[in-house]
């Protein structure tokens, strides 16, 4: 069994996922990377530009497949991290997506982008986060972090600073870059981080959700550059732990 700590990050071959990756890779504290992505292939490749990146580090860094809309790819990830490692220190529920560009505006196109938007983003995270559970409480030191947003703050909805969060003008339909369900699943997601620290509160597993603030990068089909218009910054300093 690995000595190091065993870090399962999902998502993790693009956007904010890959940093952090390569912060850990940075770090002078050894670790056992798990790079979930949804292509083995992927992964694999991400693995290897991560290295190339990086100057040599004293962290392993392993490619896993995993799709959290696949209860079997849960599963399977589940009996691989059993067989090789036999706990989880760290599981960084990163994975998600925003549907909300694009989506159609008839009901049924309406109402397919918000239940796969709840699918994604809260139902299977929970999914993995209780697949993953009984490997976490095995750890000396487990830790829980789902990635959230900073879109989702209730309180800071009304902060005109963000021009995600100005009015459309008068009048329908409404013009504009909306992000309507994306936000409206994180906020579901911060209370599902809630419950898990509820959950696991007796097993010593510390939980908490970590907002990077609004970043631009591919999510969801918009662009780096149409997010930035909204006040979204720059990732490539993010992604320290």
């Amino acid at each position: 069994m690995a000595s190091n700590p065993i870090v399962l990050i999902t998502g993790a071959n693009t956007g904010l996922g890959f940093e952090i990756v390569k912060a850990l890779l940075q770090s002078p504290k050894p670790y056992t990377i798990l790079l979930g992505g949804r292509s083995l292939e992927k992964a694999k490749a991400a693995t290897q530009q991560a290295q190339t990146e990086n100057p040599p580090s004293s962290s392993i860094i392993k490619a896993v497949q995993i799709d959290i809309e696949s209860d079997s790819s849960i599963t399977n990830l589940f009996d691989q991290i059993s067989a090789e490692y036999g706990r989880v220190d760290v599981l960084i529920n990163n994975a998600g997506a925003s549907f909300d560009v694009g989506a159609g505006s008839s009901l049924r196109e309406m109402r397919a982008m918000w239940n796969r938007s709840w699918d994604v983003n809260t139902t299977s995270t929970h999914l993995l986060t209780h697949t993953i559970a009984p490997l976490l409480i095995k750890s000396p030191d487990p830790r829980l972090l789902f990635m959230t947003s900073g879109t989702a703050n209730l309180t800071g909805h009304s902060n005109p600073a963000l021009p995600i969060n100005h009015s459309p003008a008068a009048g329908w339909p409404k013009e504009g870059l909306s992000l309507t369900a994306y936000r409206s699943v994180k906020v579901g997601l911060n209370m599902l981080m809630l419950e898990w620290k509820r959950i696991l509160g007796e097993d010593g597993v510390k939980v908490w959700s970590v907002s990077p603030g609004m970043l631009a990068t591919g999510l969801g089909g918009a662009g780096p550059e149409a997010l930035r218009k909204m006040g979204a910054r720059d990732q490539r300093w993010e992604g320290v732990l």
